[in-house]
């Protein structure tokens, strides 16, 4: 087929159209011609063309004032349809949409998460339930992602850096699953999925390279270079919780560090929060409640410390990658607001030479689960619609090669 040929052209208008309206949402035809560029008879063409192929379809009216009102078209999202999981020690958060993007049926389910829990029967009742109360069985579904607490290694299917959710270990999570319910299952690391969330809806949407910092019960990271997730040969991109960095605070908190330097992990997870407020004379359970009361205490010094703990293990990152931005996301960061967000940049940048912003990420809600869905659509519209989103895919196991080290354990 030779390029600029009739039949190729069509299939780039189609391909523009679908995505306008993925994007958007119901466009009348008048919005989809300045959306895509064409003139009336070829949109008009088009919608009918892609109508017949059950691609679109009619999608209610919109007023328009005094004149006749306007016809919508929408995607047809019954081509396919996804489910995205949030799986935490606590709770799995299920949710079902169709390829369109709307959600059909949500699920909160404590899952057993311990060593020797039957983890692949429990998801897939779970999993049956959600489906079931979508109107759909597992068969019709296009594909589930789930975000998880660790580290995933596409080569082996393994999860690591997860005690946490220790039935979820030492096996091919992705395989078992997709052979024990017959469906493609993928499962990515949560923060990525956060960062994921915050390119599609959040402050880095018109961001090519940035770095994601989770600061809550434990400690997370994410980098995008390009515009696409850096997972590293064996999934540990963005592990920051393991780099040994020493400890900037000027009180004791009675920790003793080997020669080597903390973990980064160890120093701002919500634990050693508490203990670093709790030398600072602030008593709190959690690390986001210690930064909520220092946030009404004059000139206390523990919200310097905690900023320079957080500058000086994303140092390494902005020494390396000089990204256009740091978010931090998680509890201890939104308890913290803009204003702890400026004391890290303001130490972070006495260290390195990039004058990198920080701010907090502005996704609300469970953004793990937000970017999960994320991911599950782009596959399948890529599937589906040949619309490709190379940002949002899941990450897809590559085929042959050779296995690398795996992450360690705790």
């Amino acid at each position: 087929m030779r390029a600029g040929s009739p039949r190729m052209l069509r299939e780039i208008n189609d391909r523009a159209a679908i995505e306008a309206l993925l994007r958007a949402g119901p466009l009348t035809r008048s919005e989809l011609e300045v959306a895509i560029g064409l003139s009336k008879p070829a949109t008009a063409q088009l919608l009918t063309r892609l109508e017949q192929e059950k691609v679109v379809g009619k999608a209610g009216e919109r007023g328009g004032g005094r004149g006749p009102r306007a016809q919508l078209w929408a995607v047809n999202g019954g081509l396919a349809h996804v489910v995205a999981v949030d799986l935490t020690p606590h709770l799995a958060d299920f949710v079902v949409a169709d390829v369109a993007g709307t959600v059909l049926a949500e699920y909160q389910v404590r899952l057993p998460v311990h060593e020797g829990a039957d983890v692949v029967g429990t998801f897939g009742e779970a999993l049956r339930h959600v489906t079931a109360a979508a109107g759909l069985r597992l068969a019709d579904l296009a594909n589930v992602v789930i975000g998880a607490q660790g580290a995933f290694d596409p080569r082996t299917g393994l999860l690591s850096s997860a005690p946490h959710i220790a039935g979820w270990l030492g096996f091919d999570v992705p395989a078992r699953l997709s052979e024990e319910l017959g469906i493609a299952v993928t499962i990515e690391n949560d923060v990525n999925l956060v960062a994921v969330e915050e390119m599609s809806e959040g402050k880095a949407q018109h961001v090519d390279d940035f770095v994601m910092v989770w600061l809550s019960e434990g400690v997370g990271g994410a980098v995008v270079i390009g515009r696409r997730l850096l997972r590293g040969a064996t999934g540990g991109g963005g592990e920051i919780d393991w780099m040994r960095v020493p400890d900037p605070a000027t009180v004791d908190t009675g920790d003793q560090w080997p020669e080597a330097g903390a973990r980064f992990g160890n120093l701002v997870d919500s634990p050693a929060v508490t203990r670093l407020a709790k030398a600072h004379g602030i008593t709190a359970e959690a690390g986001w409640d210690a930064v909520n009361q220092a946030k009404s205490l004059p000139d206390n010094g523990f919200l310097d410390d905690l900023a320079r703990r957080v500058a000086g293990g994303i140092a390494s990152l902005v020494a390396v990658a000089d990204p256009q931005l740091i978010l931090l996301c998680g509890e201890t960061s939104r308890a913290g607001g803009e204003e702890f967000a400026a004391n890290v940049a303001e130490k972070l940048h006495a260290l390195v030479l990039p004058r990198t912003p920080v701010g907090v990420a502005s996704v609300q809600g469970n953004a793990v689960r937000a970017g999960a869905l994320q991911s599950a659509l782009a596959t399948a519209r890529e599937d589906v619609f040949g619309v490709v989103t190379p940002t949002l895919l899941g990450s897809r196991r590559p085929a042959g090669g050779t296995p690398s080290a795996a992450l360690p354990t705790e």
